[in-house]
């Protein structure tokens, strides 16, 4: 078959460039279903706009069709003057000497469709059937009526179907008003394929001039409806036995698949006599009278109604469209898509409160075209429905966007589709908020990086204030979606800030979904987000008052703590000193300085408070004990004056001890009981030896002693901001007399420690001031001006607390609070090295 196609192409194709002309279509391929003595069709497309066409050729060289020239310019004729639309569209034509080629709209032959429709059920089939003789009888009332002509060949392969399957009426070769000098019918009407009525068949076809014009046309398409009814193929006859002498009347036996409601009609069409027979005018008003077989085709009610649509009132409107909704499936697939569309969009365009319950008719009718021509006949229309201001077409937009979503491309989303939609964050209609929120992640991928990290990103900061507690879930949702899409400054910048917000709402569904879009953008974070930013905002909910929101934070607490075990494996043990860094130039291990090794790194670590408290003053006892020289460290302590302490602390007794070697910064300091207030020094142990002559120089002691360098407790109390440190952190030392020591070179640990004495006076006390913490007096001969002068960390947080919190955002007061938080850690934890360090110099000041 496809052979044959291409032959008859390809010979078309040759006889036109030996005549030189240049067509304005391209040939396409022959039909081979379609067989007419006169013309060949062809399938072809229009060269300036590619649209489709069909082409009937007609070669006058071929000796055997010679003498069938003057139907075809008779058809060329008619054709081109009768214009109706049930009368084949006649498009353009390309004329010689020899041939002669006919551009019409692109058809198919009637015979084709009706084996097509033969495996249909038996109702649909009956309906496409019933109205497509509505069509021919609709065009035949015309030329007869109208045009005062008789077609003179009704018949299926004069019959063509449009690619809106309506029948068009084509064959118009014998087409002829007896009152023209040029009518073909009544004298080479022998030559075509016309069927004879009685009359012809009596007194040749010259005859037909003595009768009306319609009587032939109203024979004829009785033998219509016999074919199309009871003919399987073109292979049979289609002949009725009734048309043939002596032309009785069809019994029941006649009937065959022919409507009950139509038999009666075309039992008269069949009428011998032309007075008595049937018109085809008068056939379509029998047909179109209230409850017959015309107007009781659903096929016939819409496209009555289709014509006049624009001009219907809301009810009928809406009755139409909910007609076309029920009954879409039994409509011919192309008549839905050529026919009805393209009506429904044109009165789309109008725009009006019709919009919203057209539009999703015409989504779900187009929902099947091919991609091409969905985009060039719905996608324009329906894009121009988002600038209007009516709520019901743009809520049936937003509920439509996933049919159609797809076919947009990048530029129609930027330019036309998000301007509008974007308005929708701000309707005071809350399900036209929801419906707007909802709609953002079909097209987010056709959105423009400035619009995703940027304009969205606000609408969606103010959506997740939304009074509707539906509208900041789904919000918490969308944006868990985008995550991936985002910049990554714009992920490490809004993610955090927006879950923690969910997570922060009142509403369980909301809370719920935050945690979910944490876990489901996990890889948006890097450990160090995960371990600083994302666990605390998540730890609150482990203690939610619902259990719902409870089991999903330990779902996502554990994945998140699984990725940062997973990288915190990787990492080294320890990392590079710095010798830029204090903490790296003096080492929390003690005074020797040592560095952890990687077998005893676990031994270094704190686990508690006291500790963290321990190792800070073990850390900076032993950097002052490295900044001392020799002579100074091993200079005599007796007449070190008190220190002015609690009732409750024990006064040291007068005994002087020998120090046998120089103690270890850490060792040297006393331990004591804590307090909540105050900085007390203990004197029990100032009756012992300090350090064994066996471990002098030896190595620090153990992370457990740091811990304790100061006791079971704190050094001081961390959290009192409010008391006054000032005379202890200002106070200048007592002068003392040195005395002489004896100064013994640093040794190696193998090697024989000598004895060295040095007496300690006993301290005097004197009475409590009214302060807590009355500083000790102290002069000294030599000047310690970096220790003793040194200036204090400014109060830095007596701005912040005088500064109102009043005005700010519930975001700005979070941030104000934790930034106040963090001033006050830095001024403690600089309080606590200035006290340490000035205790350590007055407890090393030589006497």
């Amino acid at each position: 078959m496809d052979y044959l196609r291409s032959l008859g192409s390809a010979a078309a194709s040759s006889l036109i460039q030996k005549s030189g002309l240049t067509l304005p279509f391209s040939l396409g391929d022959r039909v081979v279903g379609y067989g007419d003595p006169v013309w060949t069709l062809y399938d072809a497309t229009k060269r300036d706009d590619s649209s489709p066409v069909s082409v009937f050729a007609f070669d006058a060289s071929d000796p055997q069709r010679r003498d069938l020239l003057p139907l075809a310019k008779n058809a060329l004729r008619k054709l081109r003057t009768t214009r109706h639309p049930d009368i084949l569209k006649f498009i353009d034509v390309v004329e010689t000497d020899s041939s002669i080629h006919i551009v019409t709209e692109r058809v198919q032959p009637l015979w084709a469709a009706l084996e097509r429709w033969s495996s249909k059920p038996v109702k649909s089939r009956e309906e496409w059937l019933t109205w497509g003789l509505h069509r021919i009888s609709v065009a035949l009332a015309f030329i007869n009526d109208a045009c005062q002509s008789s077609h003179g060949m009704v018949r299926v392969e004069s019959i063509f179907i449009s690619p809106s399957g309506e029948w068009r009426l084509g064959g118009l070769d014998v087409m002829s008003n007896p009152t023209d000098p040029a009518a073909v019918l009544y004298s080479v009407g022998e030559r075509s394929r016309a069927y004879k009525c009685p009359e012809v068949h009596k007194g040749g076809w010259s005859a037909l001039k003595e009768i009306p014009v319609s009587a032939t046309d109203g024979y004829s398409l009785g033998i219509l409806i016999h074919t199309v009814f009871n003919v399987k193929d073109s292979s049979h006859d289609p002949l009725p036995a009734t048309a043939n002498p002596p032309h009785t009347a069809p019994g029941p036996s006649a009937k065959g698949t022919i409507p009950n409601a139509i038999f009666p009609h075309y039992k008269k069409l069949l009428n011998p006599t032309p007075a008595a027979r049937l018109t085809p005018s008068a056939f379509l008003n029998h047909g179109t009278a209230p409850g017959a077989f015309f107007s009781e085709n659903p096929l016939f009610r819409i496209c009555e109604a289709l014509e006049g649509f624009a001009l219907s009132n809301e009810a009928e409107k809406g009755s139409l469209l909910r007609t076309i909704k029920d009954s879409t499936a039994s409509f011919p697939p192309e008549f839905t898509q050529h026919k009805i569309l393209p009506a429904l969009l044109t009165s789309l365009t109008h725009g009006g409160t019709s919009a919203s319950t057209i539009l999703p008719v015409v989504l779900a009718l187009g929902k099947d075209l091919p991609p091409t021509e969905y985009t060039a006949t719905i996608v324009g229309p329906v894009v121009n429905l988002f600038a209007t201001p009516d709520r019901g077409t743009r809520m049936a937009l937003l509920e439509g966007l996933p049919e159609f979503a797809d076919k947009l491309d990048k530029n129609t989303v930027v330019n036309k589709v998000w301007p509008h939609l974007q308005t929708g964050f701000g309707d005071t209609v809350a399900v036209i908020r929801e419906a707007t929120v909802r709609s953002i992640i079909l097209i987010s991928p056709k959105l423009s990086d400035r619009i995703l990290n940027n304009d969205l990103l606000r609408r969606l900061a103010n959506a997740q204030l939304d009074p509707e507690p539906s509208i900041r879930t789904n919000t918490c949702i969308l944006i868990g979606r985008l995550a991936p899409s985002l910049g990554p400054n714009t992920k490490s910048k809004v993610l955090v800030p927006a879950f923690s917000r969910a997570i922060k709402d009142n509403f369980v569904h909301a809370r719920v979904a935050g945690l979910m879009a944490m876990m489901a953008s996990i890889d948006c974070f890097n450990a160090e987000e995960i371990a600083t930013k994302v666990l605390p905002a998540m730890t609150g909910t482990l203690v939610d008052r619902e259990k719902l929101v409870r089991d999903q934070a330990f779902r996502a607490m554990d994945l998140f703590v699984k990725r940062v075990e997973t990288h915190a494996a990787q990492m080294p043990e320890t990392a590079p000193e710095d010798p830029q860094s204090i903490i790296g130039a003096f080492p929390l291990g003690g005074a020797s300085g040592s560095t952890p090794t990687a077998g005893g790194s676990s031994a270094a670590l704190v686990t508690s408070a006291a500790g963290a408290a321990g190792a800070l003053a073990g850390w900076a006892i032993s950097s002052l004990g490295r900044k001392l020289a020799t002579s100074e460290a091993q200079g005599s302590l007796s007449n070190v004056p008190s220190i002015d302490r609690p009732a409750s602390a024990p006064v040291e007794p007068a005994s002087t001890p020998t120090i046998s070697a120089l103690p270890s910064p850490a060792a040297s300091i006393a331990t004591i009981p804590s307090h909540s207030k105050g900085m007390q020094l203990g004197t029990k142990a100032a009756t012992k030896q300090l350090l064994n002559d066996d471990d002098e120089w030896g190595t620090d002691s153990g992370a457990a002693d740091v811990a304790n360098a100061w006791g079971d407790g704190d050094l001081m109390d961390v959290n009192a901001d409010t008391d006054d440190w000032g005379a202890f952190e200002a106070a200048t030392p007592e002068p003392v007399a040195p005395k002489p020591i004896s100064v013994m070179p640093a040794r190696a640990k193998t090697a024989p420690t000598p004895t060295r004495t040095s007496t300690l006076s006993p301290p005097q006390t004197k009475p409590r001031t009214s302060s807590p913490l009355a500083s000790p007096s102290v002069k000294t001969a030599e000047t310690w001006g970096a220790f003793e002068h040194e200036a204090t960390t400014p109060e830095k947080t007596e701005s912040v607390k005088n500064m109102s919190l009043a005005g700010l955002s519930k975001e700005e007061k979070a941030a104000e609070m934790a930034r106040r938080r963090e001033e006050r850690k830095q001024v403690r934890t600089s309080r606590l090295c200035n006290k340490v360090w000035t205790l350590t110099h007055r407890r090393k000041l030589p006497r």
